[in-house]
């Protein structure tokens, strides 16, 4: 009986994640100090964070049937994450603690001006291996999304899905060594600016998103922060700007983008109605302190849509 309710559950699982989860501390502060000084924190709060974490927390609270694949040590840290994902409704079946180990953990400084910077430890739990990874279950799944941090487990789980049909999209915010391996198997391909650069070089941006797309993605999109998102199928160059809203941190609000993306590339949208769709959800992301805090529902994200027009 254990195992049809496990198959039922996992066959409404429509996006799969796999990568990090985080426990996060943020410390809001009036400004950085200078190096080899103190700073009072004004706040300190924690949480829950991760790029594919926080992007499979987003299509959650969007009502998307949502598995995360990862490794947590069997600290209270991990405890935390675990706890977090399950009041999320997100499907941890295949998150698994290990003895041991420490969970991932990252301390986050916010300046007044919303701006992050963050210090992380990956921790010691071992990632799956590529032998590990099975998306066999997940019957009904559409979209597999990578963080692309370990690149033969992303690579195994990538062929996986493609062979199952599944739709291939990577969080690439940080180019590593293997990186173009994975590349050819990305369908939707969202990068930072900065992952570009080893690849093509300081170029254009316009130049810098079709050099990405030759790997051959079908869609790919650049944030850019404040100055919004470019992207591109294979015609004209989409340029979306960033919803302009009171900014108090902007942590977690990339990939807040990718779920976002996600959930609209779900619904049958085309690529300029998901980059806008992206965009308000990070809009929004922005507004709140804390990573996981501010991820938006579907209503909150469509009151930033309609407050701008």
């Amino acid at each position: 009986m254990k195992g049809n309710l496990l198959a039922q559950r996992l066959k409404n699982i429509k996006v799969v994640g796999l990568g990090q989860a985080s426990f996060d501390f943020l410390g809001r502060l009036p400004a950085y100090p200078h190096e080899d000084h103190k700073a009072e924190l004004a706040e300190l709060t924690t949480g829950c964070g991760g790029p594919a974490a926080t992007a499979i927390v987003t299509l959650s609270r969007l009502g998307v049937g949502t598995s995360f694949i990862g490794a947590v040590g069997d600290d209270r840290f991990g405890a935390e994450i675990v706890g977090f994902l399950e009041t999320e409704k997100v499907d941890i079946s295949f998150l698994r603690s290990i003895p041991g180990c420490m969970s991932q953990v990252a301390f986050i400084a916010v300046a007044s001006s919303g701006s992050r910077t963050i210090f992380w430890h990956p921790g010691t739990a071992p990632s799956p291996e590529p032998f590990e990874i099975d998306l066999s279950p997940f019957t009904g799944a559409r979209v597999l999304h990578l963080d692309g941090l370990k690149i033969e487990a992303s690579i195994a789980a990538a062929l996986q899905a493609k062979s199952m049909g599944m739709t291939v999209v990577l969080d690439a915010g940080t180019f590593r060594e293997g990186t173009n391996r994975l590349l050819p198997l990305v369908d939707i391909l969202i990068a930072s600016e900065s992952f570009a650069v080893p690849l093509v070089g300081n170029t254009s941006d316009a130049e810098a998103i079709k050099a990405l797309a030759a790997f051959g993605a079908a869609r790919v999109v650049i944030t850019q922060g404040a100055a919004g998102s470019i992207g591109f199928d294979g015609g004209e160059i989409i340029r979306q700007p960033a919803f302009h809203v009171k900014t108090v941190d902007t942590t977690g609000a990339g990939d807040v983008y990718h779920g976002a993306y996600i959930y609209r590339f779900l619904t049958g949208a085309g690529m300029s109605e998901c980059m806008k769709f992206a965009s308000a959800a990070a809009a929004f992301k922005c507004t709140i302190s804390g990573n996981l805090k501010g991820v938006p529902n579907l209503e909150q994200v469509l009151e930033i849509m309609n407050h701008a027009k």
